[in-house]
């Protein structure tokens, strides 16, 4: 039950990140809607991040920068297989072909910061829920 609680709040956790990052594109087009925008199959790929819950257990006596880097890196390898897969069926809801960072327009290694960010919100609010 745990498990299933802990992949609804990242899922859920993931979307609202999503929606405002995206959202933050129509300020630099000064769209004063403030858009964002996701996708249902966004759902599962950001509740995977219920993963990090017991990662973090064995990360406890690590620096910040390096949990975050190995959750950065543990993000790209899910956004690499979901992206493929979804890509391969033609349901992948975004690309990054034009960017100049990207793996086969699936995943983007200038993100890294941004997925390091992440990582850390997502061990915080699993610890915040999943008391020791």
């Amino acid at each position: 039950m745990k498990k299933l609680q802990n992949f609804m709040v990242c899922g859920l956790t993931g979307w609202c990140m999503e929606i405002l990052f995206t959202s933050t594109g129509s300020m630099y087009k000064r769209d004063k809607r403030l858009m964002g925008q996701t996708s249902l199959w966004m759902f599962p790929i950001y509740g995977m991040a219920a993963v990090i819950a017991p990662v973090s257990r064995h990360l406890t006596r690590c620096p910040t920068l390096l949990r975050g880097a190995i959750y950065s890196v543990g993000i790209f390898t899910g956004e690499y297989v979901s992206g493929s897969f979804l890509k391969k069926h033609k349901m992948c809801p975004w690309d990054y072909s034009k960017a100049k960072a990207n793996i086969n327009g699936i995943i983007r290694l200038d993100y890294a910061p941004l997925w390091m960010f992440a990582g850390l919100a997502f061990e915080k609010i699993l610890m915040i829920t999943n008391p020791r």
